[in-house]
Order: C-alpha cells, then structure tokens, then sequence
C-alpha cells in the first residue's frame, strides 16, 4: 500500500452539473450526479468518498441542470465540521457574475468560479467529475504530480478501442509525459503495443494553480469554454502535462476478488445497470463494504429491511424495504420499497418508496422512485408491448420513470 500525506494544500472543483441525457428517463428530473445508486448510495457520493478519504476536504460542487434533489442531498448528508473553516462541501450553482449566462463548458464553470480559488489560494486544484463509480486515493495521484514535477495531471485507464471515441484520448510517452490530446476522437489512437485500446482520460485533472487561472483567463478571453476540447490541448504546447495511470492507484479494504482499477461510467442505462450488478454476488468485482475506505451517504433514520417470508437470492435490500412471501433474484430493492406477496424480480433496480403489488412479474427492470406497479402486472416480458408503455434500451433493458405517488410505499400493507 502506497501511504502518502498531503504536504501541499488542496483545494477540489467537483463538476455535477451533467444533463445526462443518455441516462433518460432516469436524469428526467434530476442531474447525473444525483441518480440513486446501489441500495444507499447517489452516484455523486462516490467521488466526493474518495475526496474526503484522500484528506482533501474543501471541496466545492459545481451543479447546473435540474439540481434540487442534489442540493438537498449534499445539504443532508454532506456536512463536514462547522467548526473547521478548511473543511467543506459547498455546492456552487452558476453565479453569473461576469454576466447572465449559465456554464456554458466545464472550464467555463471553474473560470466563473475563480474567485473562490483566489480567496483558498491552494497550491494544487483537483477538478474532477461526479459521475463515475470507482475508489480512487487521490493522494497518490498528488504525490505523482509532484514527482514529475507537472503543470497538470490527468488521470488514465484503458478503454476498449471500440468504445474509445466517447472520451478524451492521451497518447504518453514510457515516463507518462503527454505528447498528444485529442478530445473524443473520431479515429482514436491504439496503446502500444495493446491495439484493442487505448488510454482515455478519466475526466479527473489536478491543476498547478498559478498555472489553472492563467489558462482560464486566456481562454474565457478566446471565448473557448472546455477543458478537453479547448484547455489541455492548448497548454500541451507550452506546458507539462504527465498522465496518471489509475491502474498503480492502490486503495486500502480491496479484496481478492475485486477487479483491480474499478472504474465504470455509468452514463448509460446499460451501463449504470450492469454496474449494479457488478456489486452483487459473494465476490463481486466491485464490493461497497470497505470499512478502510468507506463510500458515505445519507443518514437514514429510518428502520432496517423487513423480510417476512419469500426467497431472495443474490440481492441487497435498502433500510426499510418490505419483503412479503415475494421472490427476489439478483436485484436491488433501495429503502422503504415493498414488495408484496406473490410478487417475482428477476435483475431489478427498485428505487426508493416504490410499491410491487401481489402478483406482479418483472425481469430486467429499473423502476424509478415513487411508483406502484399494479397487481399482476409483467413487465420484461413482452417487448413489444414494453415499449409502449416504457422506455426500453436496445438490450431489452425497461425502465419505468419516476411516479407521482405522494405517500410513502410503506403507509400501507394490505
């Protein structure tokens, strides 16, 4: 394990501002970042997990599209010590100071924000998405930065060739110096001497911070507003910039059986789906018990999972879920859910405050928070008729969008 203390300090710009369009209907009413995920979590908790756990504690959230439920989430289950001034998470909606638009590019968003760096006046700035599901020590990424002595550092993993052109492409020399940058490409390089990928950049950068306001100034001046499209490849002629390879990142609790350098991009259903079921099984690739680096969310007050009677194979039930002579395969049931008797989910997400009435059949279904699926009702079953009433992905993936159920599942049990 590769224990490394901060020796510089740090200050974190969070991007949660993400439409998520590709993960409709599920960002219908809320941004990316605040999708639930697993049986507790929302997907922003993981990065700012690894955040705090990494010592870096000043943190601010940059939030944009549709960001209630966010805002609400970070106001409940986000709060660091008033008592220590250093140590926040403080969520940043657009201030339009310098005038009336909105974010309109990720470096845009730090740029509009530039006074909190000059009023912090850290020496690094971490910039760093919200919407991926990983374990990261971040203070090792800092401890590389500094060893190389660079301007920026962009944190890299490998990605099938085929899937490449959804990120931003590095090509590094053997000390991880970076040579080229190219934004999404539509031809991206291959990895030597690995051809069925290459290396994409995480979305994560630490920043020199003398070297992040001089970039912004210049390029908010050009009106260029995008750190992949606009801001890397510009400072690649003039300064040093060193990929991180996420895969040396050594995190403490990892068990045996995780697949080593966990990283997923749940920005589509598929995708978020099958990182559900990434965390399920008796040696899942990616196991959210870590009591050496814990994932932190909400303090639910509530009480534990009830099962009264029924099978429930290979699944995880959120605090206050309901389990009555039901079958359950290879699901996950998020808090004060019920599920009735005579009920069968085969590979489910059921959100939180959600109904499965006596007889129901699902298989392969997400089904958003507040709602209630009537009595014998099968969805997974009949694609045609699926795609009708639902969304439906080109897996065969159904999702059932949020409810209006104005009452909590649980208010009744008959």
């Amino acid at each position: 394990m590769k224990e490394r203390r901060l020796a510089v300090k740090i200050m974190a710009f969070v991007m949660a501002g993400g439409e998520g369009k590709r993960l409709r209907p599920l960002t219908e009413k809320r941004s990316k970042p605040a999708v639930p995920f697993g049986g507790r979590y929302r997907v922003v908790d993981f990065v700012l997990s690894n955040m705090v756990n990494s010592g870096i504690r000043a943190i601010y959230l940059l939030v944009q599209y549709k960001a209630q439920s966010l805002i609400e989430h970070i106001r409940k289950s986000w709060t660091i010590s008033p008592l220590l001034p250093d140590q926040f998470v403080t969520v940043v909606p657009p201030q339009m100071q310098e005038g009336t638009s909105w974010f309109m590019g990720t470096a845009d968003a730090v740029y509009q924000n530039l006074n909190l760096l000059k009023e912090q006046r850290p020496d690094i700035v971490a910039v760093f998405g919200a919407d991926h599901i990983y374990r990261m020590d971040i203070s090792q990424m800092v401890w590389f930065h500094q060893q190389q002595q660079a301007d920026v550092s962009i944190a890299a993993i490998p990605v099938l060739i085929s899937q490449a052109s959804n990120y931003g492409i590095i090509e590094a020399d053997i000390n991880g110096r970076i040579n080229c940058f190219q934004e999404k490409p539509e031809c991206p390089c291959a990895m030597s001497p690995d051809s069925n990928k290459a290396f994409a950049s995480m979305g994560n950068y630490l920043f020199n911070a003398d070297v992040l306001i001089e970039i912004l100034e210049k390029m908010h001046q050009q009106g260029k507003t995008d750190f992949g499209r606009h801001v890397l490849p510009q400072l690649l002629k003039s300064h040093r910039l060193f990929a991180y390879d996420f895969s040396s990142n050594e995190v403490p609790g990892i068990k045996p059986y995780e697949e080593a350098s966990y990283w997923r991009d749940v920005g589509t259903l598929d995708c978020y789906f099958q990182a559900h079921q990434d965390m399920l099984g008796i040696e899942p690739r990616f196991d959210t018990f870590n009591p050496h680096w814990p994932i932190f969310s909400g303090h639910y007050q509530g009480p534990v999972a009830q099962v009264i009677e029924g099978q429930i194979i290979n699944s995880q039930l959120g605090a206050g879920a309901f389990i009555n002579q039901a079958n359950i395969h290879n699901s996950i049931i998020r808090s004060e859910a019920v599920v009735e008797s005579g009920a069968e989910l085969h590979d489910c997400i059921i959100m939180d405050y959600v109904r499965i009435c006596s007889g129901a059949r699902l298989r392969r279904v997400i089904v958003d928070r507040h709602n209630i699926i009537l009595p014998d009702t099968k969805i997974g079953y009949n694609s045609e008729e699926d795609k009708r009433r639902y969304h439906v992905t080109s897996s065969g993936l159904v999702i059932v969008p949020s409810g209006k159920v104005s009452y909590f599942a649980r208010n009744s049990r008959d």
